[in-house]
C-alpha cells in the first residue's frame, strides 16, 4: 500500500526503519511502507529515506587516512623483520607496498559514488549507533523483527573493505614478482613471508572493520598517539639509543623518528581537527616532545646503571 505525503502516516518504528520515496509530483512525494533504506540513502527526521548528498568531513577523511595507513605500516614492519641484512631488497619492497597502497585507495576513490570520481558522497555520523544498525531491527510484537539494517554512515564502513580488497588483489600481483627478483639472498622459505603475513593481518583488518569499526572511528586519534609513543620508545631502547648523537649513526633511526613525529602530527590533527587554527597549530610544537623527553631521561634508567648503583647501596 502506498501513501502520499499529505496522508496521516504512523512514525515508523525502530532508529533506522523509513519510507522510500517512490515517487515525486511537484511538491507532493508518494512514500512506500516502512523498511530498510537502499543503499546510498539513511532516514531524515521524519523517517523518510532521503539519498546522502553531504561531502565527508575532515575528521572522516582523517578516519579514512587511518584506516588505509594501518595495512601500509604492517607491511613496512614485517617487510623489516624479515628482510634481515639486506636493506636494498627491504627499501624497493616498501616502495612497492607504498605504490600498492597508494594505487588501491586511489581505485577505491574511482568506483565509488559518483564512480570516476575522487570525490565521494557520504551520510553524516550522527553518533556511534549509526555504525551497527544492525542492532537496532524493532520487534513490534516481540515475535517478528523488521529488519532495517542498512549503511547509515555510507560509505565510511564498506569503503574500507573495498580498499582492502583492491591492497590484496595489488600485492598478490605486484610482490612476489618482485620479491623473487631482488630477494635471491634470502632463503627460499624466507623471502615470501612479508606476503605471508599480509595474508594474516589483512582478514584480521577486516574482521576489526567490521566488529569495532565504529569504536575506531572515536578512539583512532588516541590510538594512533599511544601506539606510536609506545613504538617509538621500544625502538629506541631496543636500538641503545641514549643521546643524540646515537641517532646519527644509522639513516633508518633518523627514519623512523620522523616517521613517527608524523604520526604524533597525525593524532594531534585528528583531535583537534583543526577547527581554530591559532588555537590548534601551536599543538603541533607538541611533537618532538616525546622523543626529547626519552633522550633526556634515557641515560638515568640504564638497566646496568640501576644494578651498580644498588649494589653500591645508593
Amino acid at each position: 500500500m502506498f501513501r502520499a505525503a499529505v496522508d496521516i502516516q504512523p512514525a515508523c518504528l525502530g532508529l533506522y526503519c523509513g519510507r522510500t520515496v517512490l515517487s515525486v509530483n511537484g511538491s507532493v512525494e508518494t512514500y512506500g511502507d516502512c523498511g530498510v533504506c537502499p543503499r546510498g540513502q539513511r532516514t531524515d527526521d521524519n523517517k523518510i529515506c532521503r539519498e546522502c548528498m553531504g561531502s565527508p568531513d575532515r575528521y572522516d577523511w582523517l578516519y579514512l587516512g587511518f584506516m588505509a595507513m594501518l595495512p601500509l605500516v604492517l607491511h613496512w614492519f614485517f617487510i623489516e623483520w624479515y628482510s634481515g641484512k639486506k636493506s636494498s631488497s627491504a627499501v624497493l619492497q616498501h616502495l612497492t607496498a607504498l605504490l600498492e597502497c597508494s594505487v588501491a585507495a586511489v581505485l577505491t576513490l574511482l568506483v565509488s559514488d559518483p564512480v570516476g570520481s575522487l570525490h565521494i558522497r557520504s551520510c553524516r555520523v550522527k553518533k556511534l549507533s549509526d555504525w551497527y544498525t544492525m542492532l537496532y531491527n524493532p520487534s513490534p510484537d516481540y515475535i517478528t523483527t523488521v529488519h532495517c539494517t542498512h549503511e547509515a554512515v555510507y560509505p565510511l564502513y564498506t569503503i574500507v573493505f573495498i580498499y582492502y580488497a583492491f591492497c590484496l588483489v595489488l600485492m598478490m600481483l605486484l610482490r612476489p614478482l618482485l620479491v623473487k627478483k631482488i630477494a635471491c639472498g634470502l632463503g627460499r622459505s624466507d623471502r615470501f613471508k612479508s606476503i605471508y603475513a599480509a595474508l594474516y593481518f589483512f582478514p584480521i583488518l577486516t574482521v576489526l572493520q567490521a566488529v569495532g569499526g565504529g569504536l575506531l572511528y572515536y578512539a583512532f586519534p588516541y590510538i594512533i598517539l599511544v601506539l606510536s609513543l609506545v613504538t617509538l620508545a621500544v625502538y629506541m631502547s631496543a636500538s641503545e639509543v641514549e643521546f643524540f648523537k646515537d641517532l646519527l649513526v644509522r639513516k633508518k633511526r633518523l627514519v623512523v623518528l620522523f616517521s613517527h613525529w608524523l604520526l604524533h602530527a597525525y593524532g594531534i590533527i585528528s583531535i583537534s581537527k583543526l577547527d581554530k587554527l591559532e588555537q590548534d597549530l601551536p599543538l603541533l610544537a607538541l611533537v618532538p616532545a616525546p622523543a626529547l623527553f626519552y633522550l633526556m631521561t634515557a641515560k638515568y634508567t640504564e638497566p646496568s646503571r640501576i644494578l651498580s648503583e644498588g649494589g653500591n647501596g645508593h
